[in-house]
């Protein structure tokens, strides 16, 4: 590659997900997020889905060796400034991926742990949440679980409901950097999204709940925030930048199907222009 152009390149981010057909979770969202925020975005499919608004009805996960192909073939060929890790499909997969991001330790990585569709759906085994947790979870940068998916992360067999601080603990003590645990299932009456690092909370921050459910919010921040990690944002800036950016996607859903609201990641491209009264 020309060394001169290497300065004109947008941010590579490297996406590990499934397809959505509906377009509003998965593979589908991230490239949407990362390509609104000025990032190229690069995918990997780790799984096909048949699923809708409403929620997730099968899923063929694809063979393990073609997921880490997909991803050698492009790390060998383009430079990638952050990993995104969104649904893997199964224990092979998350081996796999691991096995290939342990080869670039130096790239940080942002694990969305979907344990879940946003109707319940399950679509995890409690083998692959102890596989997520031993192969994954310990090589990544920052994991975002949602308050449910932190506590099953960490709870041991016949545990109670777990303090979040508690999960953040726990999950930091397995090796990753940061924990962002978001607050859209906890009772407040504002959502709080907490941010902990090795030495406790990091930052907190407080949204408007709004009003509806939302088919892909998880994908969304996750997405966004490698993407403000691959545009130079230190860890709290890019989770603040990051939150922003979703809660307008959120503010701006529309709801095209039966089911949930998709985030709108184009926002922005859609904003009202203020009219010039000189025209």
């Amino acid at each position: 590659m020309d060394p001169s152009a290497s300065s004109q390149l947008p941010p590579i981010v490297l996406a590990f997900a499934a397809t959505d057909p509906s377009g509003g979770a998965g593979l589908q969202a991230d490239v949407l997020t990362l390509a609104s925020m000025g990032c190229h975005p690069l995918s990997v499919l780790t799984a096909a889905t048949i699923q809708d608004t409403m929620g997730v009805e099968e899923i063929m996960a694809l063979d393990a060796e073609w997921v880490a192909d997909q991803a050698r073939c492009v790390l060998e060929d383009m430079p990638v400034t952050a990993f995104k890790i969104g649904f893997v499909g199964s224990i092979e997969n998350i081996a796999a991926i691991a096995e290939v991001v342990s080869d670039y330790p130096e790239i940080p990585l942002v694990l969305d742990p979907v344990l879940a569709s946003g109707r319940g759906d399950e679509l995890v085994t409690d083998e692959m949440i102890s596989a997520l947790r031993q192969l994954l979870v310990p090589q990544t940068t920052i994991i975002t679980p949602n308050s449910i998916e932190a506590r099953r992360l960490v709870q041991e067999e016949g545990e109670d409901d777990i303090d979040l601080a508690e999960c953040a603990r726990r999950l930091l003590a397995t090796g990753c950097e940061y924990v962002l645990i978001t607050g859209t299932h906890e009772n407040t009456p504002q959502v709080i999204n907490t941010l902990y690092g090795q030495d406790g909370v990091v930052r907190s921050d407080s949204w408007e709940r709004l009003a509806g459910n939302y088919h892909g919010s998880g994908c969304t921040l996750a997405s966004a925030i490698a993407a403000t990690i691959a545009n130079g944002l230190n860890i709290s800036d890019a989770v603040k930048d990051a939150q922003e950016y979703t809660w307008q996607t959120l503010k701006a859903a529309f709801r095209p199907g039966m089911g949930q609201h998709i985030p709108d990641r184009l926002f922005w491209a859609r904003e009202d222009e203020p009219v010039d009264e000189n025209d």
